[in-house]
């Protein structure tokens, strides 16, 4: 009988390895657990806890419906921030809901900066037929100060 069977861990695997860590006929668990997913908890029932919680009257009470729901007092306090905040009436996960008025400001400051590219561009189309007339003698007006006749 090995020695594994005689310890009675006879589904286990016994270390070999010539690690210093590792004593000889140590078992090794080679199960791989799952990893731990973060709870989270939906607005009713932290609205349902929270007014549960406010009518514990008893010594005791609040414990018991702690353990009974396997929360921490940490839970109940951060949501009742949470509750004054006024964050437990339409929690909901993932983006906001953008407003209608950031959107048309982003919208606007886009046309904006489009449009400034597009006059410093006809600036300098201006200011090149300038040099180009003073280069070859032409006379040049300006487009924006000429009289009409």
């Amino acid at each position: 009988m090995s020695q594994a069977a005689s310890n009675g861990l006879a589904g286990h695997r016994i270390a070999q390895s010539s690690s210093p860590a590792l004593l000889p006929g140590a078992v090794v668990n080679a199960e791989v657990l799952p990893r731990a997913q973060r709870r989270r908890f939906s607005a009713d029932y932290k609205r349902r806890i929270l007014h549960e919680a406010d009518q514990c009257r008893q010594p005791g009470q609040i414990g018991a419906l702690l353990r009974r729901e396997g929360l921490y007092s940490s839970h109940l306090s951060c949501w009742r921030q949470q509750r004054e905040r006024g964050e437990l009436g339409t929690l909901q996960r993932g983006k906001k809901a953008a407003d209608p008025a950031v959107k048309e400001v982003a919208r606007l400051q886009r046309e904006n900066t489009r449009l400034q590219g597009r006059l410093k561009q006809a600036e300098t189309i201006i200011a090149v037929q300038k040099k180009l007339c003073d280069l070859l003698g032409l006379p040049s007006e300006d487009p924006l100060k000429v009289d009409s006749k």
